[in-house]
């Protein structure tokens, strides 16, 4: 399942790029409104519509999916902008220190004890982040976004009490209202692209819901199942299809000083998976 989630979230460039003449906002609105209703469909064909939404009469659950959905936003406006504004090679850089922020998680909140060569890779994972923070002239802002959102993001997921469905109903129908607000906005002020710029941009902003809700039911159910530090090492295939896709079909320059970062963050990716490795195969797992 998280092999399968991944592997989607690295192919979505080649959706998202199709939507390019659509603001960031309302492609995240349409993709929640969509998946919302989707969701619901699932929901009521398995019987369990009253039982999610009676959920909304607990404080405590609504805190902990409110605090998922508002991290989802972030990390979708960011992410969306980010590959219609040509920058699917930043935006990877967000997923590959993801793997590692999530074993810095794991760390701190489930005692997920670290080896030596753990901490050497995400020291070095670091370096590479220093190191383009200072070829940039700037912190690479959209990937540390992208990373930390979506890595507190599986936290939440990890200590969340529903299952996969349940709670990614719920935190779609929190974000419903905010969502259809900003499509009653842009429609009012005549910025609206749904029903405005073609059948091809409308289908796709519709199907937006589906390829929205799939991943993340696949991730949600994979997080409560595995270690924390086991999503980390599956994350970096999702930026690896997305940086190909960066570099080879829409053809954005990676020049040598973005190499020598990105080979920092690759190095302690591969440092990580190799002790893991042989850390399994030596404990007989």
């Amino acid at each position: 399942m998280a092999i399968g989630a991944y592997a989607l979230w690295g192919l979505f460039p080649l959706y998202w790029k199709q939507l390019h003449s659509v603001p960031a906002q309302e492609i995240v609105a349409h993709r929640v409104i969509w998946a919302c209703v989707f969701l619901l469909l699932v929901t009521g064909f398995k019987g369990e519509f009253r039982k999610t939404f009676s959920l909304l009469k607990k404080p405590g659950i609504v805190l902990v999916y409110g605090a998922g959905a508002a991290l989802l936003t972030i990390n979708w406006l960011t992410y969306v902008w980010a590959v219609n504004a040509g920058y699917i090679i930043d935006a990877s850089l967000g997923y590959f220190i993801n793997p590692l922020v999530s074993v810095f998680l794991g760390l701190v909140f489930f005692q997920e004890r670290l080896r030596i060569f753990q901490w050497a890779a995400i020291i070095l994972a670091g370096s590479g982040v220093g190191y383009l923070t200072y070829a940039y002239g700037s912190l690479p802002w959209i990937g540390l976004v992208l990373a930390f959102s979506f890595g507190i993001y599986g936290l939440i997921k990890k200590i969340a009490p529903l299952e996969a469905l349940e709670g990614q109903t719920l935190e779609m129908a929190l974000l419903c209202c905010p969502a259809l607000f900003v499509l009653v906005f842009l429609e009012f002020h005549h910025k609206a692209s749904f029903g405005h710029s073609g059948l091809f941009i409308g289908i796709l902003l519709f199907l937006g819901g589906v390829v929205t809700a799939t991943p993340l039911l696949m991730f949600s159910s994979a997080a409560r199942r595995i270690p924390l530090s086991m999503i980390g090492i599956l994350q970096y295939l999702a930026p690896t299809l997305q940086f190909l896709i960066g570099v080879w079909v829409y053809h954005e320059l990676f020049p040598y000083y973005r190499l020598i970062g990105f080979s920092l963050i690759w190095s302690a990716l591969a440092i990580y998976s190799l002790e893991g490795y042989i850390h399994r195969r030596k404990s007989g797992r």
